[in-house]
This record gives structure tokens, C-alpha cells and sequence, in this order.
């Protein structure tokens, strides 16, 4: 499933094709996805003007100029295709092609069609992603947002943040990691990545990074330091391009190239003068790639 700077790769491919730009039609091409679409979703959509494209944790929000914000959700294979003009009917997009990508019209579920033409077309041969609409002005309290953490892209991340969220804590940090109260949008790739970045064990209980009153050990500052550089590099690199994952302009992202422990098992750890060999253990049905040597 897309992670955080997968999700974050399509909005910035969506935005200046969407932004500031009128919608004259949508089109269902059935009732449903992962779940039914909202009551009147097209209708309530169709004539307003898109102020932005934004994300939050793994959900892409289409704010318009109308009081509702349309909540999406890419799931394991849902994809976007933007169009330049309307009568590019041959669902080519830019982009290099690496491995193919879905264009078969029967999978083309939903389809925006913008003023001055051209089209965003969803497109989810599994559909495991859905659209619903949610008040504008109550966004936060949003099922699908409410009780979400910190995103892991700015400064606000600490090793102080880290300390207290986790302190008296048994359970495994890995899984501490992944609990989206703390932080908003971390998945499984770069949790793994970011720990063996800050030479932390999955395994390691959560409760260790912290000082007894809750204040942050040095293993805080470093984690919180793994995740803010790993999340950011991931981004401007496109995301991991895993399986079905494809940019919106239908290109790969190749941070994949980059991984030093996911799905690496067996492989030498690549930090400098360390001798470990990736393991993979399954932490909560979930692979942790980790070096057992450099990461303690």
C-alpha cells in the first residue's frame, strides 16, 4: 500500500494540474469502491472550483470552493492519470514507464473533467481505495482524521515529542512506530528504514528511548532525526515505487534503489564497518527488516 511519500508524490503530480481550475463534470463509473461513494457525490462535486490539492498522513483532500472536502484514499492499486486536454482518449500520461500500469477503461472508476479541458481519471483494479465528502469546517473531526498524530515532515517531529509519547511503554518500538496517534502517516518501509538509520531494533521496547520523567535519551533525538531525513529524501525521490505504486504522471518513484534493509534479508548491512546481515522477523503479521548487529 502507498506510504506517506508515495501519497505526498501524487498530490504534488495533482495539484498544478487540478488547482484553481473549475470541475465541469464527474463521472461514476459505478456505485462503489472499497466503499459505496457518497449520496449524490458527482452532483455535489460537479461546477466547483478546486482551491487545493492537499494531504494529510496518507489521505488526499480536495478542498474546493463549496463547504464539503472531498477525503481519498489510493488503497493497494488506485492510481490517477492526468489528461491535458479532453480529447486525449488514449490514457497516455507523462512519465517513463518502468512497469505497466493499469489503463484498462474498465477499471477507470471515477473521472473529474476540469474547465479548459483535460480530465484526472481514478482508476483501481483492486479497489481497496475509496472517495467520501466530508464539512469543511468540521474536517478534523472526520472519522478518517480525527486522533491523527504529527506528521513526520517538519521539526514539530522531536526526540522530545518521541520521549513522551512513548515513555513507560513495553511495547515493541517498531510497533510503537506505527500507532498513527503519534505519528500520522509512517508505514512499515520507512519505519524500518528510519530505525536502521538511528541504529535502534524494532524489537527494542518503546519505553527505552525515554528518561524516566518522559524527557528524550540521545536514541530519541537520533530516531526522530531518521524519520524526518528518511520521510523528506523519499519524497523528493518519489517514493518506493513497490508493486502497483505508480506517481500521478504515471512515472516510478525510485527510492526503492535506495533501501538499505526492506526486504533485504540476507544481504550484507550496508553501514560502513559493519559486519550484520539483514533478518527479517514478523512483528503483528508485518515484516521488520533490520540488522541485529548495528541495531541494538
Amino acid at each position: 500500500m502507498p506510504e506517506l511519500p508515495e501519497v505526498e508524490t501524487v498530490r504534488r503530480g495533482l495539484e498544478p494540474a487540478m488547482a484553481g481550475r473549475r470541475l465541469t463534470a464527474v463521472t461514476l463509473n459505478r456505485p462503489d469502491l472499497r466503499f459505496p461513494l457518497p449520496e449524490r457525490f458527482a452532483e455535489r462535486l460537479t461546477g466547483r472550483r478546486i482551491e487545493s490539492v492537499d494531504r494529510r498522513a496518507k489521505y488526499l483532500l480536495l478542498r474546493t470552493d463549496g463547504p464539503e472536502v472531498a477525503i481519498m484514499h489510493l488503497g493497494m492499486s488506485g492510481s490517477f492519470r492526468i489528461h491535458a486536454a479532453e480529447d486525449a482518449h488514449d490514457g497516455e500520461t507523462p512519465g517513463v514507464f518502468a512497469m505497466a500500469r493499469s489503463k484498462d477503461a474498465a477499471h477507470d472508476h471515477v473521472v473529474f473533467d476540469l474547465e479548459g479541458g483535460g480530465r484526472v481519471v481514478y482508476n483501481d483494479p483492486r479497489r481497496f481505495g475509496f472517495m467520501t465528502l466530508a464539512d469543511a469546517a468540521t474536517l478534523h473531526e472526520h472519522p478518517h482524521l480525527a486522533g491523527l498524530g504529527i506528521e513526520p515532515t517538519g521539526n514539530a517531529l522531536s526526540g522530545a515529542l518521541l520521549a513522551r509519547a512513548f515513555a513507560g511503554r513495553a511495547a515493541p518500538l517498531k510497533a510503537a512506530l506505527l500507532d498513527q496517534s503519534v505519528v500520522a502517516g509512517l508505514g512499515n518501509i520507512y519505519v524500518c528504514e528510519a530505525l536502521w538509520r538511528a541504529g535502534l531494533s524494532p524489537l527494542r521496547a518503546a519505553g527505552t528511548i525515554a528518561r524516566a520523567g518522559g524527557g528524550a535519551t540521545v536514541r530519541a533525538e537520533r530516531l526522530a532525526t531518521a524519520i524526518r531525513d528518511v520521510i523528506a529524501e523519499a519524497i523528493v525521490a518519489g517514493g518506493s515505487s513497490l508493486r502497483d505504486y505508480m506517481q500521478a504522471d504515471g512515472s516510478l518513484g525510485y527510492f526503492q534503489h535506495r533501501f538499505a534493509v526492506y526486504d533485504r534479508e540476507g544481504e550484507p548491512c550496508p553501514k560502513p564497518g559493519c559486519r550484520g546481515i539483514v533478518t527479517r522477523v514478523v512483528q503483528s503479521g508485518r515484516s521488520s527488516f533490520f540488522c541485529p548487529v548495528c541495531q541494538k
